[in-house]
């Protein structure tokens, strides 16, 4: 029935200044732009900004693959997130974290050695 993940959605009240912060953390302007959505295509994934939406830091939490999480952590920092969850080795290599974006969503990142990307369908 699942197939997998396929796009994580973050409330963005003010879309614009989103747009702007997750093009330049993501380095690729979104592939479907509209004043009720905004996509972009991230490693076969999909993370979208919906303006109708009260950002937050429960629910679903969805993690976004990094090579290397110390210096994703750092960057999203840099870029003006808030520290939220640090950098914590939970086992078998995988470490994992979170920041609160500027529009005040969680976003959590993971790096994870035994991530099959050959298994996405």
């Amino acid at each position: 029935m699942l197939l997998g993940l396929r796009t994580a959605i973050y409330p963005a009240p003010d879309l614009g200044a989103a747009k702007r912060w997750y093009t330049n953390l993501l380095g690729v302007p979104p592939y479907f732009d509209e004043a009720f959505y905004v996509g972009f295509s991230i490693g076969g994934f999909e993370l979208g900004l919906v303006p109708e939406s009260a950002p937050g830091i429960t629910g679903p939490q969805p993690l976004w693959g990094v090579a290397d999480i110390h210096l994703a952590y750092s960057r999203l920092v840099e870029l003006g997130a808030s520290p939220l969850d640090p950098v914590t080795e939970v086992g078998g290599g995988i470490k994992v974290a979170a920041v609160v974006d500027p529009f005040g969503n969680r976003f959590g990142i993971i790096e994870n050695p035994n991530f099959d990307a050959g298994a996405v369908r």
